[in-house]
């Protein structure tokens, strides 16, 4: 396959990369705290700053991070035209 068959170049394909790793982060930071050993009694870790603050933050930087990847225009294909 020729490089004209691929929508993107490779610095688009790191970006992607990264903020696939970026969202993992993310998602891994706000799992955890399961049910207390009784399983009737409430676990206030649910309400801790990092589920609440730093998690969603991260995840969402990584959102942004792809949507930049995806729309940016590669400089291999600049050099093409």
């Amino acid at each position: 396959m020729s490089k004209k068959d691929f929508a993107f170049g490779r610095d688009n394909f790191v970006l992607i990369a990264v903020s696939v790793m970026i969202i993992t982060i993310g998602f891994a930071l706000m799992s955890g705290g399961g049910i207390p050993e009784d399983g009737v009694s409430f676990n206030p870790e649910i309400f801790s700053k990092q589920r609440i603050v730093v998690a969603p933050v991260i995840t969402m930087l990584g959102f942004g991070l792809m949507v930049f990847g995806i729309l940016r225009n590669s400089q291999e294909k600049k050099a093409e035209k």
